[in-house]
């Protein structure tokens, strides 16, 4: 299993969110206010303190948590370069916003502060996290396995126990939101409204990225074009398993090496065919993940 290459490449919305999460949870940490962004019924509907559903997604109240959700927003990053920064974007407006009403909505169920129920949740991008677990689970296949003192485990293992740690991490407080953001992830895989064929339209889209401009300066694509750039290497004669799914109108696209064999190995030990995985490759220009993208897309 490979999240592709280092950093932040064709990742924009990603690093928007790790450095605006991780600025805000340290500054408010420094203050130690961080509990103060906790949704409670009380707080929420009953005081209509409604700067809470904006903010509390953007801050962790635990170093622990901060860590584990920003290596996890990191790693999900190969799924805004599976389907694009625009795409992608909508999918975190759909996961916070559908996690955040049903936060609300089990925090009236249990709004009696005398009961023995948990009247608050812990802040954070719960929502996104954990709805990306649902295409993690289903669309990552697995690379290798290995055994620790007779358990066996596989390359997925170590993602799932940093969200263990984090869905445990503040009890009850943290574990409603963990799952709240799962049902949302299941909701939009099962495309819940047409969420899957929704996107951000281009003037917020151009928009958000003038704002966050210096934040992503060191990227060299941008949402559109990030979108541009897939639907190109989706295209031409060499992509046998793919031309039904996407129109070959691109020029034909030259390969001046061949795919390396070990990258051929990986592909085909991640459970691809192997001539696929040849054809993923040359489309790609041998880049291992664009090609690993193709390859899950047409599944």
């Amino acid at each position: 299993m490979n999240a592709g290459p280092s950093g932040f490449h064709n990742a924009p919305v990603t690093k928007v969110i790790v450095l605006a999460c991780g600025l805000v949870s340290v500054l408010v940490g420094i203050q130690g206010g961080a509990r103060v962004f906790n949704l409670s019924y009380q707080k929420v509907v009953q005081k209509l303190q409604l700067w809470r559903l904006l903010m509390a997604p953007c801050v962790f109240s635990s170093t622990p948590e901060l860590l584990f959700g920003l290596y996890l927003v990191y790693f999900f990053r190969v799924f805004e370069r599976q389907i694009g920064s625009n795409k992608y974007l909508f999918f975190v407006f759909f996961s916070t916003l559908v996690t955040t009403m049903m936060e609300v909505i089990g925090l009236a169920a249990v709004r009696d502060p005398t009961s023995l129920a948990v009247t608050s949740l812990t802040p954070g991008p719960y929502g996104l996290i954990f709805a990306s677990f649902v295409p993690f689970f289903f669309d990552i296949p697995i690379s290798t396995h290995f055994k620790v003192f007779g358990a066996r485990f596989s390359d997925k293992s170590f993602v799932y126990l940093a969200g263990l740690q984090l869905l445990l991490s503040s009890g009850k407080r943290s574990f409603i939101p963990g799952i709240c953001g799962l049902l949302t992830g299941f909701a939009y895989r099962f495309n819940f409204l047409g969420a899957k064929r929704l996107k951000i339209p281009e003037v917020l889209a151009s928009a958000a990225g003038r704002v966050f401009a210096p934040l992503t300066s060191g990227l060299s694509t941008s949402p559109s074009t990030t979108r541009t750039q897939r639907e190109s290497t989706h295209n031409g004669p060499l992509a046998r398993p793919f031309v039904n799914r996407f129109a070959a109108t691109a020029p034909p696209l030259s390969v001046s090496l061949p795919p390396p064999e070990e990258a051929i190995s990986t592909l085909v030990a991640m459970g691809f065919d192997r001539d696929d995985a040849l054809q993923a490759l040359a489309i790609a220009h041998n880049d291992m993940t664009t090609a690993t993208n193709l390859l899950l897309e047409s599944q």
